[in-house]
């Protein structure tokens, strides 16, 4: 793994701990004028394409190229694991308050 990967992966580190000490709000973290579809759709991509990744890298390891390292290839996996599990857990919480909405009196 280079310097830059750690440093990369350093910085994100940073930036989940702001955000889970409550630093940032959330207008600070959507776009202006984004609506709740492309939000979601942004972040369903971003999962989607970390999987991908996380699935060449494996394939590169296992085919015995050069360029390809144990290390990078865990630490992908990891982290398309944990985006995965983030997103269905999200998912499950957007069925419940749907659900909550949908068993109100009007």
């Amino acid at each position: 793994m280079s310097v830059q990967g750690i440093d990369n992966l350093l910085g994100e580190l940073k930036a989940m701990s702001a955000k889970a000490a409550g630093q940032n709000s959330a207008a600070d973290a959507l776009p202006e004028g984004a609506d709740f579809a492309s939000v979601l759709k942004s972040s369903l991509d971003q999962v989607n394409q970390m999987q991908l990744d996380s699935q060449a890298k494996q394939t590169a390891f296992e085919a015995g190229d050069p360029n390809a390292n144990l290390q990078d290839v865990m630490v992908s996996l990891q982290k398309a694991s944990l985006s995965f599990q983030t997103m269905v857990q999200v998912r499950n919480k957007l069925v419940s308050a749907y659900q909550e909405v949908m068993n109100m009196q009007v």
